[in-house]
């Protein structure tokens, strides 16, 4: 990473320290993303090549084995695959919650015009023909359960969408994020299925599925509840209350979740179960579903207890650590940064490994890291994206705790 890192510490004046090297890799990072236009591979693109698409066409086993194939190799043969780069709506809606979040730290003018284009971008990528604004993905993806042909929206890219659009509003007063974000009640209610368990129910994943995702489901009721008390839209509470109790039903005696409640899915991995506990958190600071209070302690506990080793490496799923995914420590750090003071050791071991391990000199991170190789492949939403959030959401809830001597000592120096 070359002399310009600082150290990486965690008490006293090192916590200035600790922050300049976080402001460090952003600053790299943000070059690398700016460099593209925030355009990029994704690991699910495969089907944009018109080789592979011909080739998987009238197979949804060949379209799995392809996709499976390019995300797992190591190396980037994407442009001979005729796989360009482009705009992934996710991450366009990442980008903007981010420099969103720098403006509320820094009021730079450059952030401002920053969050104007990226609100321009996410415009002109919505879908098209639902009942109110929705996002999906830039490239066909099948699933084994589904095939979901390009830009088809999604539940989960429409709400975190809908949560960046809510806080950008929030940190900026740009009252057309928030004229972007309301409609999204409108996709969520008339365009998804619904799964009934009793008097609960499940968001599906997109309109074309009746498949019944935690973390999926979680993300809409989520955004709903936001949406009823920034709107004083009373009617949004009860989908946003009934999504919500089908999850913490089927939520486990340790405190975890499997992916779905389909046998070929009770997998528990980190980074959908930080999702998980993210969205009821939104419920618990609205006064909301308090009494899943415990069950969410509970699940927070299992997912700080289970998830990282002692020196802060992520595992992936809550019994085995490989691969090491981005999205793992990502998610660990934008979630753990905002529980506040006692997570924040687990927080800062967690960053200090993946800083250490997982991000090149030239300004990106890494895919994955497997027992005996590394993917280096710069996936722009998967990884930069991802990294992008946690590195804002530290220093969003970070930086207060510094005071201004010590951070201006440590940056003199």
């Amino acid at each position: 990473m070359g002399e310009k890192y600082l150290p990486f510490t965690c008490s006293g004046v090192g916590c200035g320290f600790r922050m300049i090297n976080v402001q460090l890799h952003l600053t790299s990072l943000l070059s690398y993303i700016e460099r593209y236009d925030y355009a990029g591979y994704d690991p699910y693109d495969a089907l944009n090549s018109p080789f592979l698409k011909l080739l998987g066409h009238k197979s949804k086993w060949i379209r799995i084995a392809v996709t499976q194939a390019l995300r797992r190799f190591p190396v980037n043969i994407r442009p001979i695959l005729g796989v360009r780069r482009e705009h992934n709506p996710k991450a366009i809606g990442l980008f903007l919650w981010d420099y969103a979040k720098l403006y509320k730290v820094e009021k730079k003018t450059e952030y401002w015009a920053k969050v104007e284009y990226l609100l321009s971008l996410l415009d002109k990528l919505k879908g098209k023909g639902y009942s109110g604004n929705c996002w999906g993905y830039n490239s066909d993806w099948q699933s084994r359960t589904f095939y979901v042909p390009k830009f088809t929206p999604t539940i989960v890219n429409s709400s975190f969408i809908g949560h960046a659009l809510l806080d950008t509003y929030k940190y900026t007063g740009m009252s057309n994020a928030l004229d972007m974000a309301v409609p999204i009640r409108d996709f969520i209610l008339n365009d998804l299925n619904r799964m009934k368990d009793g008097t609960t129910f499940c968001f599906s994943y997109t309109p074309l599925d009746h498949y019944a995702v935690h973390n999926a489901n979680l993300l809409g009721a989520s955004l709903l509840i936001r949406l009823a008390y920034l709107t004083g839209d009373d009617t949004l509470r009860h989908p946003a209350l009934s999504a919500l109790a089908y999850s913490m039903k089927h939520q486990r005696e340790d405190g975890s979740w499997y992916y779905s409640e389909k046998k070929c899915s009770h997998w528990i991995d980190s980074f959908h179960t930080g999702f998980n506990l993210e969205a009821i958190r939104y419920f618990l600071q609205l006064n909301e579903g308090t009494e899943y209070g415990k069950a969410y302690r509970q699940g927070v506990k299992y997912y700080a207890d289970n998830f990282f080793l002692n020196d802060g490496t992520p595992k992936y799923y809550h019994d085995r650590v490989y691969p090491i995914d981005i999205h793992a420590p990502a998610q660990a750090i934008s979630f753990f940064s905002a529980e506040g003071p006692r997570y924040r050791e687990l927080t800062d071991r967690i960053l200090n490994w993946t800083l250490k391990h997982m991000f090149d000199s030239t300004g990106y991170f890494y895919f994955r890291k497997c027992r005996y190789f590394t993917n280096r492949v710069p996936y722009m939403r998967w990884g930069q994206a991802w990294m992008f959030h946690a590195l804002t959401e530290y220093l969003l809830y970070n930086l207060e705790v510094m005071t201004s001597a010590e951070f201006n000592a440590v940056a003199e120096s």
